[in-house]
C-alpha cells in the first residue's frame, strides 16, 4: 500500500462536537453514572422505535442475558437461535445455563430460516432468539407464527438493526417496537449508533421492564437518583441477585446526540448500499445482498458472497494490501473452540448429523456464508471516491480469481 493511499476502514462512528459537548455536559453536572441522562435517553429511544419501555444497559450481551432471564430461561432449558451470529448471541444463552439449539440460515438474507424452527422445538424449548443479521430484518411474521403455535416468547437480537424497518400490517415500523416480546440493541462503535459501548432493551411488558431495572443495578430496591434526592434517610435493600449492567450518563448523553443523527445516517447508508448494488451487479458470480420487499435495512453492513473461483482469505488480503479493510462473513459459534466445551445442539444428536469442530450437516448454509462471504466498508463519512476504490479492487480480484 502506498504511503499516500488513504486506508479505508470497515466502519467508522460518525461523531463530532455535539457528542463532545454532550459528554462534557454530563461530566460537568457532577452526575456521571446512571442517572438523568440515561432516563432521558431511554424515553427518547422508546419514542423513536415505538415501544412502551426502553431500558439502557452496559452492552447488548447483557441486554440479551436479561431478556432471556425475563422470559424465564433457566439451566437445562433450550433456546432456539442461529450459530451464524457474533458469539455473544450463543454466549448469552449459556450465561443462563441453557442450551443453544442452532438452526440454519436462509442463504439470501443470512437470517434464521423460519421453516426449520418447528423441527428444532422440543419439550425443553423455552424461547426463540432471532437475529436481525447485519441490520437486515428477519422474517418476523413467519417466526411469530411458529412461536405462537408453540406458545414461545421471541427475543430479537437487534444489535445491528437500529433504524431498520419492517412492513407490518401495511405500515412501516421500526425494528424494536418490538414485534416479538423483547428487542435488544448494541451501541458498539461498529454499529450505526454508538455510545462507545452500551445496549438497550425494548418491550411493551411493564413487569419485564421493572425486572430489567432491578437486575441491571445489583437488584437494588431504591435507585441512586431517588436515594440521593431524598429529604429523609433511605436504606436500600437487595431482594434478588442482580448484576452491574448499568450505562453511564456520559454514554447516554452521547447516545442522545447520536439518536438525533440517526435518520441522516440511515439515509446515507442506504444511498451507499444502492451504489454498491448498481456498480457490482455486473460482476460474474458475485452475489449481492437481497432486501425483501417487506424490509428496509439500515445497511449496518454490506455483505457479498464471492464467486466460487475466489478464495475468501486471499481476496481479503489483496484488498488489505490495497488499503481496504474487509471482514469475513459472520462467524459461526459452533465452529469456535469454546463450543467444543460449551453445550449446544443442532436439534438432533451430533452423531446423527456427524457434528465435529468446524462442520455440522444441519448448518451447511451458515458455514457456507462464513467461508465465502465478505463484508465491504460502509460508513456515513465514506466518500464516493472511497467507495469507487473498493468497487474497483473487488471487481479486479473477482475477475482474476484468487
Amino acid at each position: 500500500m502506498s504511503e499516500k493511499m488513504q486506508y479505508i476502514p470497515i466502519a467508522k462512528p460518525w461523531m463530532g462536537e455535539p457528542e463532545a459537548e454532550a459528554a462534557k455536559r454530563a461530566i460537568m453536572s457532577g452526575w456521571v453514572t446512571q442517572g438523568p441522562e440515561v432516563a432521558t435517553f431511554e424515553q427518547e429511544f422508546a419514542a423513536y422505535v415505538g415501544s412502551k419501555y426502553a431500558c439502557a444497559v452496559s452492552n447488548c450481551t447483557t441486554a440479551l442475558h436479561l431478556a432471556l432471564l425475563a422470559v424465564g430461561v433457566q439451566p437445562g432449558d433450550e433456546v432456539i437461535t442461529v450459530s451464524h451470529s457474533y458469539i455473544a448471541t450463543a454466549n448469552s444463552i449459556r450465561y443462563c445455563g441453557a442450551v443453544p439449539v442452532f438452526v440454519d440460515i436462509e442463504p439470501q438474507s443470512y437470517n434464521i430460516n423460519p421453516v426449520l424452527i418447528a423441527d428444532a422445538i422440543s419439550d425443553r424449548t423455552r424461547a426463540i432468539l432471532v437475529v436481525h443479521q447485519i441490520g437486515m430484518p428477519c422474517n418476523l411474521k413467519a417466526i411469530l407464527d411458529v412461536a405462537h403455535q408453540y406458545n414461545l416468547p421471541v427475543i430479537e437480537d437487534a444489535a445491528c438493526a437500529i433504524g431498520s424497518e419492517i412492513l407490518w400490517d401495511g405500515q412501516w415500523e421500526k425494528i424494536g417496537k418490538p414485534h416479538g416480546d423483547i428487542a435488544c440493541f448494541s451501541f458498539h462503535p461498529r454499529k450505526v449508533v454508538s455510545t462507545g459501548d452500551g445496549g438497550m432493551l425494548t418491550t411493551n411488558n411493564p413487569e419485564w421492564d421493572k425486572q430489567f431495572r432491578l437486575w441491571r443495578q445489583h437488584g437494588m430496591s431504591v435507585p441512586d437518583t431517588v436515594r440521593h434526592g431524598a429529604k429523609q434517610v433511605i436504606f436500600e435493600s437487595y431482594p434478588m441477585l442482580g448484576y452491574n449492567y448499568r450505562m453511564t450518563d456520559i454514554q447516554a448523553a452521547v447516545g442522545r446526540e447520536q439518536l438525533k443523527r440517526l435518520p441522516e445516517i440511515v439515509e446515507r447508508r442506504r444511498y451507499l448500499a444502492q451504489r454498491y448494488d448498481q456498480q457490482l451487479a455486473d460482476v460474474p458470480g458475485l452475489k449481492l445482498p437481497t432486501e425483501p420487499t417487506w424490509a428496509r435495512s439500515n445497511w449496518q453492513s454490506y455483505c457479498v458472497r464471492l464467486p466460487e473461483k475466489c478464495n475468501q482469505v486471499q481476496v481479503m488480503q489483496v484488498m488489505l494490501d490495497a488499503g481496504i479493510a474487509t471482514r469475513r462473513g459472520i462467524m459461526c459459534a459452533h465452529r469456535e473452540s469454546a463450543y467444543q466445551i460449551e453445550v449446544w445442539s443442532c436439534g438432533t444428536s451430533r452423531e446423527a448429523c456427524n457434528c465435529e469442530l468446524g462442520k455440522c450437516d444441519r448448518l451447511v448454509e451458515s458455514e457456507q456464508a462464513q467461508d465465502h462471504a465478505i463484508i465491504l466498508p460502509l460508513f456515513h463519512q465514506m466518500t464516493e471516491e472511497e467507495q469507487d476504490r473498493v468497487i474497483a479492487v473487488l471487481k479486479s480480484v473477482c475477475q482474476v480469481g484468487v
